[in-house]
């Protein structure tokens, strides 16, 4: 339901919004229930991520799609630029209003599909949560139409200090321009009088930030966020691909997505670990979290681990992925997906009712063959599997 590890941040989110904690609260017991005694079948999720579309304006170093060793760099073009149309995103909207879902609007990044605020809109319009998760670099232009559309919350991912960012992202100017825009949409929520969206900064640990993390502290006091979360890097050896591989054939499906986070962390986690430290020993206006939130001893394995199995995780949540339960992604295909890194499909929910590609049969033989697995080999450090 909620790990231990991860209670401070849902008592945070709790305090802000109670009646939307109470409701994730339930989802989470009613698909920990089906997880134990079910057969593969799932109660409806309880969040849905659309994937507006590939496309992205960066080059962050780290990331997984565009980055030093992204994924989506080696497709066609034809496959990267598809997207499906503002009506079908209505339409699947319109098919999971009954059970109301959280929807996060991704990508790539997201605000470069043409339609994102008025598809934002449309699901505030239906009373759903409604969050996104954006590079900020089209902020400012939009900032007047996403504070009016009544979006909930605002996740921005920043990296650094504006040297240290504009690096990373490789666009000189980045910072000033994300920050600009998060200081007009806190301008105009106040002349407004409105309270969302919350803003959340979100940084990825990696390499090239991990020994400066206390300058996001700076970054977000500047701007006035809600809160603060560090993500620890996504990485894998190619061995864990090479293991998956037979998961692959069982499958019939492809994980070439997860060939993006084939790389060294080139992280030390005994620095890490001081930092860490010493930012969460400090007192703060905004939330601060680390994610997952580890032990020493924790982090250490989960930078030099290469077991197919994560030991000890989780306090008796660990090894096991229970994400397949609780949350849905829909690709810019309209494809039902388990997982944001496999090729594997549910269902196309553009052409079909969402409620049918969530429970067919393909969905059923996934569920089934990942809970007698508890994992696959590369997913050793996805970190949804420290989340429920």
């Amino acid at each position: 339901m909620v790990p231990l590890r991860n209670l401070r941040r849902f008592l945070h989110k709790s305090f802000k919004a109670p009646r939307y904690a109470l409701k994730v609260f339930i989802r989470r017991l009613w698909a920990n229930i089906y997880y134990r005694l079910g057969s593969g079948t799932s109660s409806l999720p309880e969040a849905i991520t659309l994937f507006l579309t590939h496309r992205c304006n960066l080059r962050c170093k780290m990331c997984g799609q565009w980055g030093d060793v992204g994924a989506t760099k080696s497709q066609e073009p034809q496959t990267f630029c598809k997207e499906l149309p503002l009506d079908d995103f209505k339409r699947i909207v319109d098919d999971c209003v009954a059970f109301q879902p959280n929807i996060t609007l991704f990508g790539g990044e997201p605000l470069l599909y043409p339609h994102c605020v008025e598809l934002m809109r449309y699901i505030k319009q239906k009373k759903l949560h409604c969050l996104i998760i954006t590079n900020g670099t089209l902020l400012e232009p939009y900032a007047e139409a996403i504070v009016d559309s009544g979006l909930d919350e605002l996740n921005v991912s920043i990296d650094g200090a504006a040297l240290r960012h504009d690096q990373i992202r490789g666009m000189q100017g980045l910072f000033k321009k994300i920050t600009g825009g998060l200081k007009k949409i806190q301008r105009l929520k106040k002349e407004k009088a409105k309270a969302a969206p919350l803003v959340n900064i979100q940084c990825t640990i990696s390499k090239y930030n991990y020994l400066h993390l206390e300058e996001l502290l700076e970054v977000a006091q500047g701007i006035g966020a809600d809160s603060l979360t560090f993500h620890n890097l996504i990485f894998l050896e190619k061995e864990c691909l090479d293991r998956q591989k037979q998961y692959d054939a069982l499958l019939a499906s492809s994980s070439q997505d997860w060939q993006g986070f084939d790389t060294d962390s080139g992280i030390d986690p005994e620095l890490l670990y001081e930092k860490i430290r010493a930012i969460i020993s400090g007192k703060h206006r905004f939330s601060v979290d680390f994610y997952p939130n580890f032990s020493h001893k924790e982090l250490l394995r989960y930078y030099f681990d290469r077991e197919d199995m994560p030991q000890g995780h989780a306090q008796g949540h660990a090894c096991r992925c229970l994400s397949p339960w609780i949350a849905g992604y829909i690709f810019p295909d309209g494809e039902v997906r388990p997982c944001l890194n496999f090729s594997y499909s549910f269902g196309n929910a553009a052409q079909h009712r969402f409620k049918d590609a969530w429970n067919s049969n393909r969905a059923v033989a996934f569920r089934r063959l990942l809970k007698q697995k508890k994992i696959f080999p590369a997913c050793i450090r996805c970190t949804e599997l420290y989340r429920y």
